[in-house]
């Protein structure tokens, strides 16, 4: 056997010659002067005739010089580097835990989910310094360093979130943080086919274990609804099985309810009313992943927004722009008449001053006061009797302009407004601009006024080429939704991932309890509430309802990544044991020298 397989620095042994002086030393040294007492005499004419080597019984009866030599031989032992091979799984001393919070980890199977498997893993896989990364909607570090008390105690605040990861950040932030002698342990389903193989080779290029554990368990026949889209008032769910053999499902929606047959990795649309205040669709019977087989509807409570288009000179092309959105319900009357109650908008156009009453303006102003909104559209001489409901202060008429800046927002957002014939010019009584010409003059703007709002729109009917324009009817729409307080459909659901961003802090309902805040994260599905508001989350995602992943040990897919790493044999340094040898013999050498009195 080489010395290079048992000392990683052979060199060392090279101490061993001082042992050679210590030996010639004691051979070399004078005896002692020798005094013969009669009394001994017999008894020393014994011991030599019973000696047959005098020199070997000399080093044999120096303590003190095997003392000194084992001190040397240890202390060249030490310099040497003595070492034996162990595994390297034997060598760590830190560990990262990465724990995959996803939403397929939420799969259920053998009387738990695999999120809770991997956390009891979780807990066995500690050694004395520990850190956790934790891959929710984001990857956080939650731990830097603890004992297993500290991973325990913050494993037990940790929760499955209804949410796709990016299981790859994780692994790459815990790469980051992990020491030299480190492993890092990923907890996983491993549903996401690739994206984190690249961060796995990353971190064992760095020399780093990476163990990866998998938890695949159940969902092997999932169905899930995996997207929805919104026409009018139906909304429709896209429904996919998963598995490898036809289903069966029911979807049901308030008292409604569709029944499809889907064969393996089929998708089908069903259409189904919303109906008033939203609810929640459901797939029957459900399965192993409970979470795509509920979609959480929002929608207003009155689904009709009820329009008054007072007008002296119809305007054909806004009217017809009102009148095929199919929540509003639309009336246009003449002024001088009677507004009744009861509309959550109104709009001002064309009006001939003389015919507009005290009445019909005020009937504006409630609706602001009850939440609704007023419209007033640009006209050469606009009545005075409007008042503060016409946003822009008007000086003249002035004609081909250009656009400038369009501030985006959910009325603008994707449109191309283009310049007017004609446009009323003026200075902004209140309220922030959203479309202005090059001069600066406004062309839309708004205002929010206590509960309501009011819109400014500044070309003048007859003049304005945007009417032409398939985008008209879609900014009207938005226009009659945000005047009347009415999130269209597509914003009040969202897909978990997303936040809710308010200006002041703000308290909202949701599924796990009532949180006040400025930004508040959609990680669960169901409903979040704030004042008259409502919002449904689901999880519509494909990829993630596609639970049943392949075993990481059957891969065959060119990453090059395997579930554990190859066993590896490395040098354990006995070093601080041998240094430690050295101490006691030579503390034992001090103790003799003390007793002989010596010292």
């Amino acid at each position: 056997m080489a010395l290079a397989d048992a000392f990683l620095a052979p060199l060392g042994l090279a101490a061993l010659l001082a042992v050679v002086p210590i030996v010639v030393l004691y051979l070399v040294q004078p005896d002692p002067r020798r005094v013969e007492l009669p009394t001994l005499r017999l008894l020393l004419d014994d011991a030599e005739r019973d000696a047959s080597n005098p020199l070997l019984e000399r080093l044999r009866r120096s303590l003190l010089l095997v003392l000194q030599l084992l001190v040397v031989v240890a202390l060249a032992l030490a310099l040497a580097g003595p070492y034996v091979s162990v595994s390297e799984s034997q060598t760590v001393e830190e560990t990262v835990i990465v724990l995959d919070g996803s939403a397929s980890m939420g799969v259920q199977t053998d009387g738990g989910t695999r999120f809770t498997a991997a956390v009891a893993a979780a807990r066995e896989a500690t050694t004395g310094t520990n850190a956790v990364v934790f891959a929710g909607r984001e990857s956080r570090i939650v731990l830097r360093s603890g004992g297993g008390d500290e991973v325990a105690r913050t494993l037990d605040e940790l929760a499955v979130v209804d949410t796709p990861t990016d299981l790859g950040a994780a692994v790459s932030q815990a790469a980051s943080i992990a020491g030299e002698n480190a492993r890092i342990v990923v907890l996983s389903d491993f549903a996401d086919d690739t994206g984190w193989t690249g961060a796995v080779r990353s971190a064992r290029a760095r020399d780093l274990q990476v163990d990866l554990r998998q938890f695949a368990g159940g969902g092997a026949a999932n169905v899930g609804i995996v997207d929805r889209s919104f026409t009018g008032s139906n909304a429709t769910l896209s429904v996919k099985n998963f598995g490898d053999a036809a289903v069966t499902r029911s979807v049901t929606l308030g008292n409604q309810r569709r029944s499809v047959t889907l064969g393996p990795g089929d998708l089908e649309r069903v259409s189904l009313a919303v109906p008033a205040g939203g609810g929640r669709a459901r797939l029957s019977p459900g399965d192993d992943f409970p979470t795509d087989d509920a979609a959480y509807v929002a929608a207003p409570a009155d689904p009709t927004v009820d329009v008054l288009l007072l007008t002296n000179d119809r305007n054909r092309y806004l009217a017809t722009a009102l009148s095929v959105i199919d929540e509003v319900d639309l009336t246009v009357d003449q002024p001088p008449t009677t507004v009744a109650d009861g509309y959550d908008v109104i709009v001002y156009s064309n009006l001939d001053p003389e015919r507009l009453l005290r009445s019909n303006v005020a009937a504006g102003r409630d609706v602001i006061e009850a939440g609704g909104g007023v419209a007033v559209v640009a006209q050469p001489s606009p009545p005075d009797r409007l008042g503060d409901l016409l946003l822009l202060a008007p000086s003249g008429v002035a004609s081909n302009p250009s656009v400038g800046r369009v501030t985006t927002g959910e009325l603008t957002r994707g449109i191309d407004f283009p310049p007017p014939e004609r446009y009323l010019t003026g200075t902004l009584r209140a309220g922030t601009p959203l479309v202005r010409t090059g001069d600066g003059t406004p062309l839309v703007a708004t205002q929010q006024r206590g509960a309501g709002r009011v819109l400014y729109y500044g070309t003048v009917v007859g003049d304005d080429p945007f009417r032409f324009n398939y985008q008209y009817p879609v900014f009207w729409k938005r226009a009659t939704f945000y005047l009347a307080g009415r999130d269209p459909l597509p914003t009040l659901n969202r897909e978990t991932g997303g936040r809710l961003r308010f200006a002041n802090e703000t308290s909202v309902e949701t599924p796990d309890g009532t949180v006040s805040a400025r930004l508040v994260p959609l990680d669960r599905v169901g409903f979040y509430a704030t004042g008259g508001r409502r919002i449904g989350v689901s999880l519509y995602s494909e990829a993630e309802s596609d639970v049943a992943a392949q075993s990481l040990d059957a891969r065959d897919d060119g990453t090059g990544v395997t579930s554990r790493e190859e066993e590896r044999r490395v040098p354990r340094p006995l070093t601080p044991f041998v240094a430690l040898g050295a101490l006691l013999v030579a503390v034992g050498e001090l103790a003799y020298l003390r007793r002989r009195g010596d010292l």
